[in-house]
């Protein structure tokens, strides 16, 4: 509608195409505050290739970040990076692609947080078995569509970003800090 953009932040691209991605305010110079910014709201977006429209999906969520869609292409995930609300959102989507009414999956603030165990929810990916895979609070939280808290990956590291990869999806990647690491798994990613 005319105005720029904050700062496309991640996406994730359905099987037709579609890609869904948050728009957070991070990667202005000033932030939130930054005079440059035209958009008083961070959003998550649908943007449809076949049309090239783009689409304000929901602007509920204060700092969207890490994005990620469920196996059966039936729910949206959405990682909110915010030290009082370290959340992840759950969003059931329509058959025209526009969201139902979000709930919380996942809130990270009842997890142990100190030296080494820092940072928000940011990376967000899903595994075939539909388990999310989380960065914050030192490394990787592996959580159940419902909510519950399966295990972690400690990095000991601000850990900011995710993602399976390797020849058959089972490798999952990490930056953590300065390090970029990997991992083998026992599951796969989606989209392999």
């Amino acid at each position: 509608q005319g105005k720029r953009f904050n700062s496309p932040n991640d996406l994730a691209i359905d099987s037709r195409g579609n890609i869904f991605f948050t728009d957070p305010p991070y990667g202005l110079p000033e932030g939130a505050n930054d005079p440059r910014r035209e958009l008083d709201f961070a959003g998550v977006y649908l943007f449809k290739p076949t049309t090239g429209e783009t689409l304000l999906l929901t602007k509920e969520i204060e700092w969207p970040n890490g994005i990620a869609l469920s196996p059966d292409e039936k729910t949206l995930y959405v990682a909110q990076s915010s030290r009082t609300e370290p959340i992840v959102m759950g969003y059931p989507i329509r058959p025209d692609l526009t969201l139902g009414v979000g709930k919380v999956v996942f809130n990270m603030i009842d997890l142990p947080s100190g030296p080494g165990l820092g940072g928000n929810p940011d990376g967000l990916k899903v595994d075939q078995a539909g388990n999310l895979w989380v960065t914050g609070r030192g490394g990787v939280q592996v959580i159940s569509a419902d909510g519950k808290h399966l295990g972690s990956i400690t990095t000991g590291q601000n850990t900011a970003n995710c993602a399976f990869g390797g020849p058959d999806g089972s490798i999952l990647y990490l930056t953590a800090d300065m390090y970029v690491c990997r991992i083998q798994t026992k599951t796969r990613g989606t989209g392999f």
